[in-house]
């Protein structure tokens, strides 16, 4: 399947205590650098799968935006409608974990994506339509989300990102003529800024270890978290993601859940926010 990815692309520094995290204090721990970014993670791991991937991105400039889209063409993502910020325009998450991976907090400094406006995307219509599916991540404007909703042709799938951003997605289908889209995804504190939304096909909702909660109109569906030793909850969302847009828009509920968790589930058990073993899932 050939699908389009438009949102953030970063570097990602995790930062994990080796003990419980005390608050105002330094903490020992272990410190990573990663790439990472919503889309990003989603595209990696949707190509691991075997899917065809086209990122739509403005990486950040300096020495990571090139090392970051270098990465993506060596991992089969397509980026030849990409661009490269300016010099100290960034696209970086710090991320900080307690012992048992969870995470405690972040920032995110995701100024580079700001440059992806309706004009931005509407110069990449063809390629964006051109596909079988398109996601895009809550990094864009809410303008740009407005856009993707009235001219994307082909199922749109939104992922709420954070508490933070997941208003933009409010915001575009008030803004927006069309007012509706295929798929959400977000997490529980996320759908508590969503959840007054009328628009979405499917709500897809992350309960963490509880596992998936699916909605479609008025039927709820629930699907238990799969067991598994959780190394980092970073990337865990990206990749349930991934695996929901694999399973294909014409998928049952059951089988976009089946494979929106195994994905999740390998994604969490890498201290990096993607697995490289979840490539194994597609054979």
């Amino acid at each position: 399947m050939k699908i389009c990815v438009i949102g953030g692309a970063n570097v990602d520094i995790t930062a994990m205590s080796a003990a419980a995290f005390q608050l105002g204090d330094s903490n020992p721990g272990s410190v990573r650098v990663s790439l990472g970014g919503v889309a990003r993670n989603i595209a990696h791991n949707l190509a691991l799968l075997g899917d065809d991937v086209e990122l739509l991105t403005i990486f950040g400039g300096g020495l990571f935006g090139p090392v970051i889209a270098a990465s993506c063409r060596d991992t089969g993502i397509c980026v030849d409608h990409c661009e490269i910020a300016a010099e100290g325009t960034n696209s970086f998450f710090v991320g900080m974990h307690n012992a048992d991976g969870e995470l405690l907090g972040g920032v995110a400094d995701m100024t580079a994506t700001e440059g992806m406006t309706p004009e931005w995307l509407a110069a990449r219509r063809n390629v964006i339509n051109s596909a079988d599916a398109v996601v895009a991540d809550a990094n864009s404007s809410a303008l740009a989300l407005a856009w993707l909703i009235d001219n994307c042709e082909k199922p749109l799938y939104l992922d709420a990102v954070s508490v933070a951003k997941a208003s933009r997605i409010k915001e575009a289908l008030e803004l927006s003529c069309k007012k509706s889209f295929f798929a959400l995804k977000c997490n529980a504190l996320e759908y508590q800024v969503l959840s007054g939304i009328h628009g979405a096909a499917r709500r897809y909702i992350s309960v963490g270890a509880e596992g998936l909660r699916v909605m479609e109109e008025s039927s709820l569906h629930e699907f238990p978290a799969l067991p598994c030793i959780v190394r980092n909850v970073t990337g865990g969302g990206d990749a349930l993601l991934a695996g929901i847009i694999h399973a294909g828009p014409s998928a049952s509920i059951a089988d976009t859940a089946r494979w929106g968790l195994e994905c999740a589930r390998c994604a969490v058990e890498s201290p990096d926010a993607v697995n490289p073993e979840i490539a194994r899932l597609a054979h």
